[in-house]
């Protein structure tokens, strides 16, 4: 956007088409079922750990196994991603989605939920990448931070009806119930996309290469490692905590299953109501200053939770509220500032790479969790859970250093088309 615009001009360009409000509709509603899906197995953790007799270290693997297949998958993806029309590729690893998340909901075990999660994780994992890619094809720099907001409100209307109402499937008909919801939900939801949202093919005419020669292109991108870097340690910074959170507020907090489901609703209101007050800001403010404000927040809010000694139910609350609002704050601008990275003819690889990267990081963090957090007992507190916490804030240090030069190479590129 041209600083001559007079500001009507720019006013105008900032309004969001009739359209582009339905495919954010849209992708926020793919999003809060792949989010869904992938945060239910936080607050099932102690109720799987307790009903399977599985570690806090083999919980780590089934979470992981998602991470590491759906990174997988965005490597093998990555060089076809721009390739075809964005809205084929959504729908086609959507449905892969709905099948692998139907096999949760039906094995009987761990080594078949593992299973299970590995296929959920191949399809699931890749549609937040092409959802930015869709994204940084049909809005402008300066709308992108705004929806960015209105989809990672995905993330709190999942907790806020989401995980509640699985909880109580969970606890009323088995742990395996959510993912029998999810399907049904999903499955509508994909009518919605085939119905409604348009070709994305802007990108096509674009291409020169073959998949395999566009792909090391995109990963040999030195301006490209950056962001992935910054990505893999945003997302280090919340698996290696996420997988345990349930269990640590049962068993070290005392939080009971029946405050559960008031626990992730109530930090799920104040996500969905911070979110596009956290957009509409980082569009008028430096991105990356918002990022270090929210990182450093996050800092202060982790080293408290995971040092707390069993409190009243709503300090947990209010501590919980106050670590999910700056987890969600680094998210939005972070997002915002990487997909402005990449060219557009590379965009649908780089979002592959970088959302592979981003999950497999995760799989690592989460195993790294699993071998530091200790569980002697199905009831027993969860040992060693402020380790993690300071685990968690280096990787956000870390992370803070890796966006900056992100930042950096955006303001020298002028790369905000």
């Amino acid at each position: 956007m041209s600083e001559n615009e007079n500001p009507e001009t720019k006013a105008a360009k900032l309004k969001f088409t009739t359209y582009q409000k339905l495919v954010i509709l849209v992708l926020a509603l793919t999003q809060f079922t792949v989010v869904l899906d992938f945060m239910v197995m936080s607050p099932l953790g102690d109720l799987l750990m307790k009903s399977m007799s599985i570690t806090p270290a083999q919980f780590g693997v089934v979470v992981s196994s998602y991470a590491f297949s759906a990174g997988i998958s965005g490597f093998l993806t990555a060089g076809f991603a721009d390739k075809f029309d964005r809205k084929k590729l959504l729908l086609f690893f959507y449905i892969g989605f709905i099948v692998g998340t139907l096999l949760c909901g039906l094995v009987n075990s761990f080594s078949l939920l593992v299973f299970a999660r590995i296929i959920t994780g191949i399809f699931g994992g890749v549609i937040s990448s092409i959802s930015m890619a869709i994204v940084a094809d049909l809005f402008e720099f300066n709308q992108r931070g705004r929806v960015m907001g209105f989809l990672q409100m995905g993330f709190g209307i999942s907790q806020i009806l989401g995980i509640p109402i699985s909880l109580y499937f969970a606890n009323k008909w088995g742990w395996q119930s959510p993912f029998f919801m999810i399907v049904g939900l999903a499955g509508i939801i994909a009518v919605i996309v085939m119905l409604f949202l348009k070709p994305v093919t802007a990108h096509i005419k674009l291409q020169k290469d073959n998949a395999i020669k566009h792909l090391w292109k995109t990963i040999s991108n030195k301006d490209y490692r950056i962001a992935y870097l910054a990505t893999a340690f945003l997302s280090m910074g919340g698996f290696l905590m996420m997988p345990w959170g349930s269990s640590y507020c049962v068993n070290n907090l005392h939080v009971s299953q029946e405050q559960l489901p008031f626990l992730f609703m109530i930090a799920g209101i104040s996500t969905l109501a911070i979110m596009p007050v956290i957009g509409l800001i980082s569009d008028k403010i430096n991105k990356f200053k918002l990022f270090t404000i929210a990182s450093l927040w996050m800092v202060v809010t982790v080293i408290i939770y995971t040092n707390l000694v069993p409190v009243p139910f709503w300090i947990v609350v209010i501590v919980n509220v106050l670590m999910m609002i700056g987890i969600m704050a680094r998210m939005v601008p972070s997002q915002a500032l990487t997909s402005s990275v990449p060219e557009m003819k590379d965009r649908g690889a780089f979002m592959s790479v970088n959302s592979s990267l981003q999950q497999m990081a995760g799989g690592f963090a989460a195993v790294l969790g699993g071998m530091i957090v200790i569980q002697k007992g199905k009831f027993s507190p969860l040992e060693r859970f402020d380790t993690l916490g300071y685990v968690v804030l280096c990787a956000i240090l870390i992370n803070i250093f890796l966006t900056y030069r992100v930042n950096k190479l955006i303001e020298r590129k002028g790369n905000t088309d």
